[in-house]
């Protein structure tokens, strides 16, 4: 018995002091790894060269480059505004572009509009601009649109691309510059103008002026930055993702329609489609187009 006591004590301290040794000395332990950040985000490119309707963006100076990135940034990671926009751009770039072409508007210009409302036909500002390019009543009617409780063509986005055509061609005329007339287009040409004159300055890049238009140009110059190499700003869209072209036919109309829903019904399609192709009339809801005698419009029905 007294030679089990202490055979038994040697075991019990053995026990105890392999116990007690660090798990970190006995065997491996598994590395603990940091949380994850939950996105890795970088800048965008910034075109080192870069052109506006022909003219050189000075992007030597820091601050206009600055300026640019501020909106790429923006609308890179605009995610689903700028997605929408790629989309849409695909169903109307070919026909304003051809529009343009035939006024001998530069196609940067569909930046522009792009920049204005989104490629949306129906938008409406705060201040009660209307349509892709935005026109507001005035300026809208002087351009020879239609305005009225029935007809709205800033809706109408074949009409009102001509109408912005003439329109900036004229501000051209009176900037001397492309980038003075898209700027002009969003300040105003008695706004612009008196920035100039008391500025002493004939440059929009040299210009210091409102918020808005301040940012203006450089909008337009980062939508056509992402927008014509949309891979390297993260957007990847296959041919399949984009919105294809409106397929129409056209009929002339001469007389008052009282039922658009029955005469939409007779062609074969429906008021709703009847609306999207003519975005432009029955702006008030009910459901009739009024012809006055003597004049006729046309209206875009599905291409059967």
């Amino acid at each position: 018995m007294s030679k089990t006591i202490p055979a038994l004590l040697i075991l019990l301290v053995a026990a105890l002091s392999t116990s007690l040794v660090p798990r970190s000395l006995t065997a491996p332990q598994p590395s603990v790894a940091g949380p994850k950040p939950l996105q890795e985000v970088s800048s965008p490119p910034v075109p080192l060269k870069m052109t506006f309707a022909g003219e050189e963006v000075p992007l030597h100076d820091p601050d206009i480059a600055e300026r640019l990135e501020k909106e790429i940034l923006s609308n890179t990671f605009y995610h689903s505004k700028t997605l929408q926009i790629i989309k849409l751009a695909n169903r109307w770039r070919a026909p304003m572009e051809k529009i343009m072409k035939e006024h001998n508007l530069p196609s940067d210009f569909f930046y522009l509009a792009v920049a204005e409302s989104a490629l949306d036909e129906n938008a409406i500002s705060s201040s009660n601009a209307v349509g892709m390019w935005q026109f507001m009543a005035s300026a809208g009617q002087e351009y020879k649109l239609e305005i009225n409780t029935y007809v709205d063509q800033r809706r109408d986005p074949y009409l009102s691309t001509m109408a912005a055509a003439k329109y900036i061609n004229d501000l051209k005329a009176t900037f001397g510059t492309w980038t003075n007339a898209a700027a002009a287009y969003n300040r105003g040409k008695s706004g612009l103008q008196n920035a100039i004159e008391n500025q002493k300055v004939d440059s929009y890049y040299d210009l210091f002026l409102n918020p808005e238009t301040y940012r203006y140009v450089f909008r337009i110059l980062a939508y056509k930055a992402i927008m014509e190499s949309p891979d390297k700003y993260g957007f990847a869209l296959g041919k399949t993702d984009l919105y294809p072209a409106l397929e129409y036919e056209e009929i002339q109309v001469d007389t008052t329609i009282n039922d658009l829903p029955q005469f939409a019904k007779d062609h074969r399609t429906t008021y709703k489609m009847l609306k999207k192709l003519n975005p432009w009339m029955d702006v008030n809801a009910k459901y009739m187009l009024l012809v006055p005698s003597g004049k006729s419009y046309t209206l875009r029905i599905p291409k059967n």
